[in-house]
Order: C-alpha cells, then sequence, then structure tokens
C-alpha cells in the first residue's frame, strides 16, 4: 500500500511486513546509532520542558547519535527533531497514517515511514533504536516506555532505557513502581534496568556507551537510586 504526502509516496509498513522485521527496516544506509526519545506531542505548560527536548536533540547530535521517534513536527517530539536535524544528526520518523490527522509529519527528516497501526509503529521504532529514552509527555508516552520495558522484561532486547526525569516529572511514576515491585508484582531488576537519569549531560554519559544493540546496561544511575 502506497500513501502520498506532500507529492511524495511512501509505503506504507504494515502489521504482515515486522513479520520480516529487518527486510522492513533497512539501516545500512544510516552512519550512526539511532536513539528513540518517546515524548509529548504537547509542549507542557512550563518552558522547562520544551528546553530539555532542545537541549537534548543538540547534546544527541554532537556527540554523533541519531534520532528516531514518532515523526511529528510538534510538541516536544519536534524540538527534538528540529535540534537533532539542525545540528547535523540523521532523524528517522515512524507515523501511523490515521495520525496524520493528528499531527504533521515532519518535512526534513532523513527518512520517513508510515504504518498502518501504533503497534507497527512501536515495532520499527524500536528495530531502528540503540537505546531508548522517555522525556516527559502524557498517556502515549507512557504507554511506549512501559511497553518498551515490558518488551525487556520478556527477553525481547537488551537496549538501554533512560527516563529523563526533568522538572522531577516522573518522580511519582518511579515510587509507583518501586511500590509495585515492593508488592511482588514485578522484580527488582527488571525495575533497575529502567536508568533514572535527572540530567541531559548524565542521560548523554550512559548513551556515548551505547554502540552495539546487545550491550548489557552498565550503570548505577537506576530508578530508585540518588542521581
Amino acid at each position: 500500500m502506497q500513501m502520498n504526502i506532500n507529492n511524495d509516496t511512501y509505503e506504507v509498513i504494515t502489521s504482515q511486513d515486522i513479520h520480516n522485521i529487518e527486510q522492513a527496516v533497512d539501516k545500512s544506509a544510516l552512519s550512526m546509532p539511532l536513539v528513540a526519545v518517546y515524548c509529548g506531542s504537547r509542549l507542557g505548560n512550563s518552558e522547562v520542558y520544551e528546553q530539555a527536548a532542545r537541549e537534548l536533540g543538540l547534546a544527541l547530535a554532537e556527540n554523533g547519535l541519531g534520532l528516531v521517534y514518532g515523526g511529528a513536527s510538534i510538541g516536544l517530539m519536534g524540538a527534538v527533531a528540529d535540534e537533532v536535524i539542525q545540528n547535523g544528526a540523521q532523524a528517522v520518523g515512524v507515523i501511523p497514517t490515521f495520525m496524520l490527522k493528528h499531527e504533521i509529519a515532519h518535512e526534513q527528516l532523513t527518512r520517513l515511514h508510515l504504518t498502518d497501526t501504533m503497534h507497527t509503529r512501536k515495532t520499527v521504532m524500536a528495530e531502528y533504536a540503540d537505546a531508548f529514552i522517555t522525556l516527559p509527555g502524557g498517556l502515549g508516552t507512557l504507554e511506549e516506555i512501559m511497553e518498551i520495558a515490558t518488551w525487556r522484561q520478556l527477553y525481547q532486547h537488551e537496549k538501554p532505557m533512560i527516563i529523563l526525569n526533568i522538572n522531577g516529572f516522573y518522580d511519582r511514576m518511579i515510587e509507583h513502581l518501586k511500590h509495585t515491585t515492593e508488592q511482588g508484582f514485578m522484580k527488582q531488576e527488571d525495575l533497575d534496568r529502567l536508568v533514572v537519569c535527572n540530567t541531559i549531560g548524565d542521560a548523554i554519559d550512559l548513551l556515548k556507551t551505547v554502540v552495539k544493540i546487545h550491550d548489557e546496561v552498565d550503570t548505577e544511575k537506576m530508578a530508585g537510586s540518588e542521581s
């Protein structure tokens, strides 16, 4: 299936295609590792969130890391992508066709993929990603990081997962996850794999070690620990 956007024609990746995900996602032309960034399609009520998104995009580019994300030009998503692109790094966007009614696809991406469903979108993003970072966001952002953490729990990947806790945004979620572990519904090792960084510098220091997708997480900055 094909779809036209701004006079360009795109193949739509479907749920059938992800059965052979390595064929659907060609990473051979990329010159740098990509970090999946999950974040809001809104800017939030404080300027600190957009500032952090732009600082993260700049820091990724300056350290030879590219971006894979939800493909939109709005909100924190657009802010991260703008900085990555403007500073010379590669950016891959992945957006479901039905979301084009709600979000405008970024026009300056290295590569844009259209998908048939949200699940296909997340699978394509995960295949591209060498690591995952979560900035503040809403329901979709929470769903994305929890799903990728669940995939790690089920041994579907071994990629680092970072919660960038800007302005203490995720304090309550971290406390809930600790409570979940204390109540016996989650293993401590699965909690520990969600790395909490309170600054972009800490996140970048971790990402500098990310080269291969099978690298083990090697950090003491774990959820619930002091950073």
